[in-house]
């Protein structure tokens, strides 16, 4: 048992890292408000087909669509080791790699309404 208590706090240091937002950025060109939720669902529905734990993908999305408050408790509870700050790179415990694009994390200065 001593082996999983030390797993652990170990873990808890490494996510310490406090989330931010990312920086603002521009996409490539103006997009609407519904196109953004489209590349948003077709990235969560595509990304744990290229590794990973479907869990782990399930608690990012759950994080990149929470306030930062609730976003750190959910890193912090599934065991997310945030790379950047900003979660655009994150592991899980068994060092899997998880990349999130920024468009799932925030939106471009350059959103436009849908009409």
């Amino acid at each position: 048992m001593g082996c999983v208590g030390s797993t652990q706090s170990r873990g808890e240091e490494n996510t310490t890292k406090k989330l931010r937002k990312p920086k603002p950025w521009k996409h490539t060109q103006p997009i609407t408000r519904t196109q953004l939720k489209q590349m948003r669902d077709e990235f969560w529905d595509t990304a744990p087909h290229y590794g990973g734990q479907k869990e782990i993908w399930d608690a990012l999305r759950a994080t990149a669509e929470a306030d930062l408050t609730l976003a750190q408790a959910i890193v912090d509870s599934a065991g997310i080791i945030v790379s950047n700050a900003d979660m655009t790179l994150c592991y899980d415990e068994r060092g899997a790699k998880y990349e999130l694009p920024k468009y799932v994390l925030s939106e471009p200065t350059n959103l436009i309404r849908d009409s």
